[in-house]
């Protein structure tokens, strides 16, 4: 759907666009449940490398490794993306 609308008493096209939300699987678990890297990278809108490369560097969101595999707690990311520590 397409508008115009005067601002600053100019004409601006205003364009409205659905997205599609986001899918990501989130396992059972505490704190709200666990994302692997893969789907904790599309939960915080970020490459599953930049993760990588946080954990390698010791900043980003807290993680934990449970048989070689890494995981995220859902609240350790809403935490992350409000801007605050776990």
């Amino acid at each position: 759907m397409t508008e115009t609308e005067v601002v600053a008493g100019r004409p601006v096209r205003i364009e409205t666009v659905e997205l599609e939300p986001v899918r990501v699987r989130i396992l059972p678990g505490d704190r709200g449940g666990r994302l692997d890297s893969n789907n904790a990278a599309k939960y915080v809108n970020r490459a599953t490398k930049t993760l990588a490369m946080w954990r390698m560097q010791g900043i980003g969101p807290e993680w934990n490794k449970c048989a070689g595999r890494v995981f995220y707690n859902k609240e350790a990311l809403d935490a992350f993306m409000r801007g605050k520590a776990a």
